[in-house]
């Protein structure tokens, strides 16, 4: 049975919540609800043309998906934020290793056989996704939080900023899919007698975001006079950094911008269509210089939507999983109803649909919208247990 502690007096709780950095919470919880956006997408109003390509694309479809690039690195980068705070608040370094190595790895278990099972419905094949790289990336931290800031610092920028060097890797092989766990565009790993590995986070650029959160994690305890400006300064210059090397195509992307013959609109969206696997050094400037301005002005943030967001970003991985259950249960009961069995949308192809699907972005969004409203009182109500209580294994949901 799990044994418990007493849940601490009502001014501790208080003083715990206080001591939470209300930009992380807040960020967070936009780009989580944004995410939902995206997976929504892919099991109720997937459509016959590739959301990014600007060639046939509507651009409320290419919108529909490029809003939501922003998710995966803003939570990876906070992810490494929250370790840095969540390390200050330890009194021994080898108590924040083991966390982090417990940690990683029921991430990546849960990747593994909850997540993938809540996605397919079943087994089909092994999907590595964006859990799956930061459980990895918390087992490197066990031995990388040792190290100085300063070389992490490096480290963190030698990976956003040089990984556009290594090549692709292409067939993969027995002896080369380690490098391909590292950096490669998504590959199919045959791993008998289990099921195919889908690899699409390849573990080192995500690490290296990662890393750039927790090195500069001690920011957010600077008062606010001098933590705005550096956070401006830097999405700043990630995003002169973007449009310059982007105007340019020489480095940082595998795909070139170009000029549109449908109109100045979609080659805007062409000069925006960056890569997100592995993520492009300018998809990584783009994202994560957005993320930093809104950081610089969700601290004082005082709205009834900034409060609402906050509770999503202060449950992250509670919402996570109950977001993909709630759009993958409800997607296999409307296809079962709609076409009388049940239709996983997001693993089969096109030419396996139903005849009478149609796509509907307005489903999209619709649903979208009700399944936020739903996950906000599960939410509010686990972060007011977790407020309340100190449950061990809290920390690993």
């Amino acid at each position: 049975m799990l044994q418990s502690v007493a849940p601490p007096p009502l001014s501790a709780s208080s003083q715990a919540v206080s001591s939470r950095v209300q930009a992380v919470d807040v960020v967070r919880g936009l780009v989580m609800v944004i995410m939902a956006l995206d997976h929504i997408r892919e099991f109720w109003t997937p459509t016959f043309v590739r959301p990014e390509d600007v060639t046939q694309a509507s651009g409320l479809l290419f919108f529909t998906r490029w809003i939501t690039h922003f998710c995966a690195p803003t939570f990876v980068f906070l992810s490494g934020v929250s370790i840095w705070l969540y390390q200050r608040k330890q009194p021994k370094r080898p108590a924040v290793s083991r966390f982090l190595l417990t940690r990683g790895l029921w991430l990546v278990l849960l990747e593994l056989v909850v997540i993938n099972f809540i996605l397919q419905w079943g087994y089909n094949l092994l999907l590595l996704q964006v859990i799956w790289a930061i459980g990895w990336g918390m087992v490197l931290l066990v031995a990388l939080i040792w190290l100085p800031r300063g070389v992490l610092a490096v480290l963190a920028a030698v990976i956003v900023a040089g990984h556009n060097l290594l090549p692709i890797i292409e067939p993969i092989t027995a002896s080369n899919a380690g490098w391909a766990l590292l950096h490669n565009t998504p590959f199919v790993l045959p791993v008998a007698p289990l099921p195919p590995f889908l690899v699409a986070y390849s573990v080192g650029p995500w690490l290296g975001v990662m890393l750039a959160g927790y090195v500069i994690g001690p920011w957010f305890q600077l008062p606010l006079p001098q933590r705005t400006p550096l956070l401006r300064r830097a999405g700043v210059a990630l995003l002169v950094v973007f449009v310059a090397l982007r105007a340019t195509n020489w480095y940082g992307d595998l795909a070139p911008w170009s000029v549109q013959p449908r109109g100045w609109l979609y080659t805007v969206l062409s000069f925006v269509n960056i890569t997100k696997y592995p993520p492009s050094l300018l998809f990584l400037c783009l994202t994560l210089g957005v993320a930093l301005l809104l950081l610089s002005v969700a601290e004082t943030a005082t709205s009834r939507p900034s409060r609402w967001l906050r509770t999503f970003g202060q449950v992250p991985f509670f919402y996570y999983l109950l977001h993909l259950l709630l759009i993958s249960a409800s997607a296999w009961v409307w296809t079962y109803l709609a076409f009388g069995h049940p239709v996983n949308f997001s693993f089969i192809t096109s030419k396996d649909w139903p005849a009478t699907y149609k796509p509907s972005l307005l489903r999209g969004y619709e649903v979208w919208l009700g399944v936020v409203l739903v996950l906000y009182w599960p939410c509010r109500w686990y972060q007011r247990f977790r407020q309340t209580h100190a449950y061990w294994w809290l920390s690993y949901l």
